[in-house]
C-alpha cells in the first residue's frame, strides 16, 4: 500500500480528499476498523480511499459527514473528484452540460449517457478497457444528478431504434435499461422519442450529436471520434444541427408511441426466457 504521507493533497481532487478523511478519521481518533464500522465498509476501503487508490461514492460521502460531524465537507468534495475522474477532453462537455438550459439529443448506437442505469454504464464503459472502471461508472451516475436538480434542464433525446435492440451488458440489463427509460413518461421536463427502422434513411446518419443551448450564451453543439468529443460553438454548425435535429424530430415516433415501441421490445426481445442470459457476441 502506498504510504499516505507521500501523498500531495493539492496533486488531484481524489489526494486532497484522502488526506482530508485521514486527517478528520485521525482527529475523531478512530482506526480505519472503527470508522469503517460506523459507515459500513472494511477497513481496507478507508485505506483505499485514504491512498488515493479508490474512488469513494457520494452515498460514502454522505455516510462519513455523518460519522465525522464535518458539515457536509465529503459530500461537497466528492463532486469534484467525480468529475476528475471523467476524461480530460469531456470534462469542458460535463460543465457546459450542467449549466444548458436546454438539451437535445441523437443517439444512433447506444441510450443518452444521462438516461443509462448504472449496470448498463458499465457495460458501455468497460469497452474502453479503463484503468478505473468503477471510477467512471461513479462519474457517470454523478452526471445525471442535473437531472434531478429542483429546476433541471429540458431535454429531448431522440433514440435510434437501434439502441433498443443492441443487447449492451446481456438480456437483464436491457431489461432494466429499458424500463428505466419508460420511468420518464410523466417526467415534465424529458422527452424520448423512437426513430424507428422503417424510417430509412434521416438526417443524421453519420452519427451522433448533442445540441446544447442556454440562457445567455451561445449553443454548443458536442460529437466524438473514437478518440474523443469536440464542441464547437460555430453558427453555422449550430443552425446546420438544429436542422438536422427537426427533422429527426419529425421522423420519430410521437412520444406515446415511442413509450409503446420500448416497452414492446423490453417484452418481446428482453422479457423472461428459459436458458441463460444472452450477451452480444462480437
Amino acid at each position: 500500500m502506498v504510504n499516505i504521507r507521500s501523498l500531495d493533497p493539492s496533486a488531484s481532487p481524489l489526494d486532497y480528499y484522502g488526506s482530508e478523511l485521514r486527517r478528520l478519521r485521525e482527529e475523531a481518533g478512530l482506526n480505519q476498523g472503527q470508522l469503517g464500522e460506523v459507515v459500513f465498509c472494511t477497513a481496507s476501503l478507508i485505506g483505499q480511499i485514504e491512498t488515493a487508490k479508490k474512488v469513494p461514492t457520494r452515498r460514502f460521502s454522505e455516510q462519513l459527514d455523518a460519522a465525522l460531524m464535518t458539515g457536509g465537507l465529503f459530500t461537497r468534495l466528492v463532486g469534484l473528484v467525480l468529475k476528475s475522474q471523467l476524461p480530460n477532453w469531456f470534462q469542458m462537455y460535463a460543465e457546459m452540460e450542467a449549466k444548458a438550459a436546454y438539451i437535445s439529443t441523437y443517439q444512433s448506437q447506444m441510450v443518452y449517457g444521462l438516461l443509462q442505469t448504472e449496470e448498463y454504464a458499465r457495460a458501455v464503459l468497460a469497452t474502453g478497457l479503463p484503468g478505473d472502471l468503477e471510477g467512471l461508472v461513479a462519474a457517470r451516475m454523478e452526471r445525471q444528478r442535473i437531472l434531478g436538480r429542483e429546476h433541471p434542464p429540458m431535454a429531448w433525446v431522440v433514440l435510434d431504434e437501434a439502441a433498443l435492440h443492441r443487447p449492451v451488458g446481456g438480456r437483464d440489463v436491457m431489461r432494466n435499461q429499458l424500463a428505466f427509460l419508460l420511468g420518464f413518461r410523466s417526467s415534465r421536463w424529458l422527452r424520448i422519442q423512437v426513430l424507428p427502422f422503417v424510417a430509412g434513411e434521416h438526417a443524421s446518419l453519420i452519427g451522433s450529436f448533442n445540441w446544447l443551448r442556454f440562457d445567455d450564451d451561445p449553443d454548443i453543439v458536442y460529437t466524438e471520434d473514437l478518440i474523443a468529443g469536440h464542441m464547437t460553438a460555430n453558427p453555422d454548425t449550430v443552425k446546420e444541427a438544429a436542422l438536422r435535429y427537426a427533422h429527426l424530430q419529425a421522423s420519430a415516433l410521437a412520444v406515446e408511441d415511442s413509450a409503446e415501441l420500448i416497452m414492446r421490445v423490453m417484452e418481446e426481445r428482453y422479457g423472461d426466457q428459459s436458458g441463460p442470459d444472452q450477451r452480444a457476441v462480437a
